[in-house]
């Protein structure tokens, strides 16, 4: 595990913006009353949040961003880097970043990253951006991480249909000698990419006249070749077996234990790994937010709209310190202690 510290970074604000499409898992198709109520009782996912064709995840980013840019009051020319994080992008090539930045009317002299991760991708994205600016002296820094996940999902899959949901986020950072150290631990297990991917559409097997074929899997599970696919018992295995000792080890080797933290914000995988990891770290449940019952897993994203969606209090000003941990595609896992002080949380945008 890589353990490591960034320090004069100061998180500013953060938002979140999800389509206004709501599709409910109580009325999916090929299902028994019974096997539905166990599902959403399982997943604990209610309900998803699905983009429309012409809406990407750059959308819904750039919503977020805007709304949060405008409520700091922010001058947008002195906005020095841009980091996008998703799966999702609107192109192959260009990077997605560098379309933001005009749309969102960045200075050309701002530095702009296109990172591609999924689940862990927000703690992975706030390290990247985090170090850059810390590294650098950069005074301004928007990390945008979103996803329209639907899109890579078979409508036949009965595995995952439930499950994903589309968001955009933004957060706001800013350098500040006074701010707290920003501590991570990041670890990766590529030995096990296959266990969340999509088989065909990249370099190493470009999309060709079969992979709109449907094709037949375990479970009666029909997918195209440039569908999602996901090992779920081995993506299970993995979250209870290493999420747990990689917290365990960022508290450590920050000096903290789990009382010291307010809050422990994990990637919103399942309600049955959340209350899993809940218990084997030993938390109080009201230590666990949770945004699983009303947007479903929307990948990179969960976290920060879990934090925009369940922990902004009146003022919309968050004070608290917190864990948040990704897991997920990669394999890869990532986990922070943030120090949020007088954070920005503005109400969700619905698009």
């Amino acid at each position: 595990m890589a353990f490591f510290s960034i320090a004069n970074i100061a998180l500013k604000g953060i938002s979140a913006a999800v389509p206004k499409t709501v599709a409910s898992n109580s009325t999916l198709q090929g299902y028994s009353p019974e096997e539905l109520q166990k599902l959403i009782s399982t997943l604990g996912i209610q309900q998803r949040r699905v983009a429309q064709a012409e809406q990407c995840a750059s959308d819904f980013c750039m919503a977020a961003a805007n709304q949060l840019i405008n409520e700091l009051n922010w001058n947008r020319s002195e906005i020095d880097v841009l980091f996008f994080v998703s799966q999702t992008p609107d192109h192959t090539l260009p990077g997605t970043s560098m379309y933001i930045q005009e749309k969102l009317g960045l200075s050309k002299s701002c530095a702009t990253f296109d990172i591609n991760q999924g689940c862990a991708g927000y703690v992975y994205g706030l390290s990247l951006i985090s170090s850059f600016m810390s590294a650098s002296g950069l005074k301004k820094g928007l990390l945008l991480v979103g996803d329209t996940i639907t899109r890579l999902i078979s409508p036949h899959d009965r595995s995952l249909l439930p499950i994903f949901s589309d968001c955009g986020t933004a957060t706001a950072l800013e350098f500040d000698k006074s701010a707290q150290q920003l501590n991570f631990n990041i670890s990766t297990e590529g030995a096990d990419y296959q266990t969340i991917i999509v088989p065909e559409g990249g370099a190493r097997f470009p999309i060709n006249q079969n992979s709109f074929e449907y094709k037949q899997t375990e479970g009666n599970i029909q997918r195209q070749g440039h569908h999602l696919a996901m090992k779920g018992l081995d993506v299970f295995n993995f979250s209870l077996k290493k999420v747990t000792p990689n917290v365990e080890e960022l508290l450590l080797q920050s000096y903290l234990s789990t009382s010291n933290i307010d809050y422990f914000v994990f990637h919103q995988a399942n309600q049955l790994i959340l209350e899993a990891l809940t218990k084997k770290l030993g938390l109080d449940s009201s230590k666990v937010p949770s945004s699983l019952k009303e947007f479903g897993n929307t990948s990179g994203a969960t976290i920060p709209l879990t934090i925009v969606t369940n922990m902004s209090a009146q003022n919309r000003l968050i004070d608290c310190k917190m864990v948040l941990s990704g897991f997920g595609v990669g394999l890869s896992l990532a986990s922070a202690v943030v120090n949020f002080n007088q954070v920005l949380c503005p109400v969700l945008i619905e698009l």
